[in-house]
């Protein structure tokens, strides 16, 4: 893991701030374990963990004012000067619009401006201490430094309703530990904090004007073009020395044998259009795209593209083969990486501690069989169906808009998936209800529902756009819970709804699709932190601030059509100079990833059944543990059960016990610091009065 870390105090020298770090509050001095000084007192930036130098750049105007970006950022140094001149007036927003994906921190005099993303994949965080505030872009790094127990609210409402962020708020899995929403910043003035907003929101009052679908689509292809090059532009990077021939073993053996990714930049070839795009970009950009000559494959320039053939569950087997069709490329050198039962979800549950729960910690094993072939800087499709693809409660937008012609497609092509005629009136009214019901309304019918254990929904492509036409709907792991912990989270939306605006000035289909790429990049953060190979950086450009803007202003009514994020990608390839892609291109998948999770379960079966024996849910009031393990042996079986709940309930119970074994801490410092939950979890029935 890596990440920043820093404080504003109230005053200089008033908490015992310096360049050696901080009186903590028994009068220890404290710093970050494996930290780098970026600049020292009286509010102090540290960047913590295996950073490459240049990933770490700090461009100073004079003392008192400076700006350090970490990350994969295209700006020159004099664009960052330039950048802090303007950030000194007060602007915020042009400091979130390089391309790449960073995190830029403004030091002007005694403020301080940390600027999070728009997808929330570098999110921001920030905890009251020692008079001022601490902040860091982790969250368990500020757990360790106030000694945070959990937030059991949070825990319950991350498993009721995982998309909701009302009922999520500005919580972390640690009490105390607050997050910055996506689009936000965190301005700090000599201690006192504030959240600024740096995206203007579009009011419901007047109509946005028309957009024009062909200059969207030549935005979203610049902003990947620029993307792509961003990475390509980087040094290289070689992974650590080879330590020695093994007896039996090549290079490429040894290498793969020990965890350690091949110098260059490779890409994910799934077949499917989102990392096919981002492979034929990089490999057809002008300069050295690929591995380095004479380090790993001996394939000179030429881009690493790894394709992962699931042996265990088939279906995939024609874009395995699209994959090695796009692979001809002699630009690209093609390696298939294939998978059986060890590689399935549940089939290896070791991992790392990472910063927060997500549910792809099931299936972290997976990835990192994949990405272990893959090369030092790796870019993956991850978030394109999030940015592109339309959430079915835009469906409301157009309605608000008087749109309705634009209904007619996507309401046939499920017409035709379903094989009734009643569909286009069922998806129409459930539209239309969405588009007349008030923000309030729908958070307290969620309310409603998890008091009454109203978790039933239509089955079928149709049934699940029609459950998504609402603006909140229960998590798949809701029905599992207990009644205390359902009412809790019940409460707590109603309270919101009666005091928060949010959603109120957006419309519900924006406000859903914002909420789904929120929850699916801080997954996708917590995959990349629980399967991290040593050496290695993935890159998701679907999810850099420049390209989700140029997704997000693409028409609704382009959205909405069938097969709007192969078309928009054909686009993008097309006006790159790509063209000739293999027959049956961006066809959706017909073998669904649910088919891998049923097989995992049914394989791990016992073992899970074993570790929710005595469950640390249980002991936190959230779940039953025989009503867990009568689900778990009932999906294994083959029942008809929401899988995602149970992957939920699984990486939960696993991250909690990580956290509660863990021995050591992010600081360092005499007397040696307490770790995050130093108590353990104390069985009650009670559990999440502190969270409500």
């Amino acid at each position: 893991m890596r990440w920043l870390v820093g404080w504003s105090s109230t005053a200089t020298g008033a908490a015992g701030i310096g360049s050696a770090g901080a009186t903590g509050y028994d009068g220890e001095t404290l710093h970050p374990v494996g930290s780098h000084l970026l600049w020292g007192d009286p509010d102090p930036l540290w960047a913590v963990g295996d950073w490459r130098p240049d990933e770490v750049r700090v461009v100073k105007a004079d003392a008192q004012n400076r700006i350090a970006v970490l990350g994969t950022c295209g700006a020159t140094d004099e664009e960052l000067r330039r950048g802090l001149f303007t950030a000194r007036g007060g602007a915020l927003r042009h400091l979130t619009t390089w391309p790449g994906s960073y995190t830029a921190v403004v030091q002007v005099g005694r403020r301080i401006t940390v600027c999070g993303d728009l997808a929330g994949a570098r999110p921001v965080f920030h905890t009251p201490w020692a008079g001022g505030t601490a902040y860091a872009t982790a969250a368990l790094p500020l757990a360790d430094l106030i000694e945070a127990n959990l937030d059991f609210g949070h825990l319950a409402a991350l498993l009721a309703a995982p998309e909701v962020p009302a009922a999520l708020r500005d919580t972390t899995p640690y009490d105390g530990v607050r997050r910055i929403p996506p689009g936000h910043a965190l301005v700090l003035r000599a201690g006192a904090r504030e959240i600024v907003g740096y995206e203007p929101v579009a009011s419901l009052a007047v109509a946005a004007p028309p957009a024009d679908p062909d200059r969207a689509m030549d935005a979203v292809r610049d902003a990947l073009i620029e993307a792509v090059r961003a990475r390509l532009s980087a040094p290289r990077h070689v992974p650590d020395l080879d330590p020695g021939p093994v007896p039996g073993m090549g290079p490429a053996e040894r290498r793969a044998a020990r965890g350690m990714p091949v110098p260059g930049i490779g890409a994910d070839l799934s077949g499917g259009p989102a990392s096919g795009t981002l492979a034929l970009l990089a490999a057809g950009l002008p300069g050295r795209p690929g591995t380095l000559l004479g380090h790993g494959t001996g394939a000179g320039e030429r881009l690493l593209a790894v394709t992962f053939n699931d042996l265990a569950v088939g279906g995939r087997e024609s874009e395995v083969e699209r994959a090695g069709t796009l692979a001809a490329n002699p630009r690209l050198h093609h390696v298939v990486v294939t998978g059986g039962e060890e590689t399935l979800p549940y089939a290896d549950l070791d991992g790392p501690l990472t910063d927060e729960p997500g549910p792809s910690l099931v299936t972290a094993a997976r990835h990192r069989a994949r990405l272990a072939a893959g090369s030092a800087d790796h870019f993956t499709g991850h978030g394109a169906r999030q940015v592109l693809d339309a959430h079915p409660a835009r469906l409301a937008d157009l309605l608000m808009d008087r749109k309705r012609r634009h209904l007619v497609r996507p309401v046939a092509a499920l017409a035709r998936a379903d094989g009734s005629v009643m569909v286009p009136a069922r998806v129409y009214g459930a539209a239309r209800r969405l588009a007349r019901t008030p923000y309030r309304a729908g958070l307290e019918l969620l309310a409603e529902r998890l008091i009454r254990h109203r978790f039933d929904e239509p089955k079928g492509a149709v049934g699940a756009s029609l459950a998504a036409l609402t603006w909140a709907r229960p998590g798949p792991a809701a029905r599992w819970l207990t009644g205390e912990a359902l009412a809790e989270v019940s409460v707590l939306l109603q309270s919101e709804a009666e005091r928060s605006s949010m959603g109120s000035a957006q419309r519900p289909g924006e406000f859903r699709a914002r909420a789904v790429l929120a929850r699916y990049a801080a997954d996708l953060r917590v995959l990349e932190q629980a399967a991290e190979i040593r050496s290695q950086r993935l890159h998701a450009p679907f999810l850099d601030n420049q390209v989700v803007r140029a997704c997000r202003a693409l028409p609704e009514a382009l959205r909405v059509q069938p097969g709007a994020r192969s078309a928009v990608l054909r686009t993008v390839l097309e006006g790159a100079g790509v063209t000739n892609l293999p027959p049956g291109w961006g066809a959706p998948s017909h073998a669904s990833s649910a088919v891998a999770a049923r097989a995992g379960l049914r394989v791990a079966a016992d073992s899970l059944v074993d570790l929710f024996s005595t469950p640390v849910l249980a002991e936190a009031g959230l779940v039953e543990a025989r009503v867990v393990r009568k689900a778990l042996r009932a999906a294994a079986a083959g029942e008809p059960l929401p899988l995602d709940g149970l992957a939920e309930l699984v990486s939960l119970e696993l991250w909690l016990r990580r956290l509660l074994s863990r021995r050591g801490t992010c600081w360092t410092g005499t007397p040696a610091r307490a770790r995050a939950v130093p108590s353990g979890i104390t069985p009650r029935r009670s559990a999440l009065a502190s969270g409500a």
